[in-house]
């Protein structure tokens, strides 16, 4: 599972209503959660953060915290 699939996850979201909702496959919905070598868009990342009324900025901390300048 993906960063994006536990926090979808611990957040209890329904992935068939993100899919209508924002327009995104349930095909592609499923290789965002659970395929980690599948890349997240920008643009998708926005629409799932609108379907979720969380703020964008939110799940792009969540997906993408772990990741550090190098020195």
């Amino acid at each position: 599972m993906t960063l994006l699939g536990k926090y979808l996850a611990k957040r209890s979201v329904n992935k068939s209503e993100v899919s209508r909702r924002t327009g995104i496959s349930k095909v592609r919905i499923s290789e965002l959660t659970l395929n980690t070598s599948t890349k997240l868009r920008a643009d998708e990342l926005y629409l799932i953060a609108l379907a979720i009324n969380v703020d964008p900025c939110e799940i792009l901390k969540e997906v993408c915290g772990h990741l550090k300048l190098e020195k």
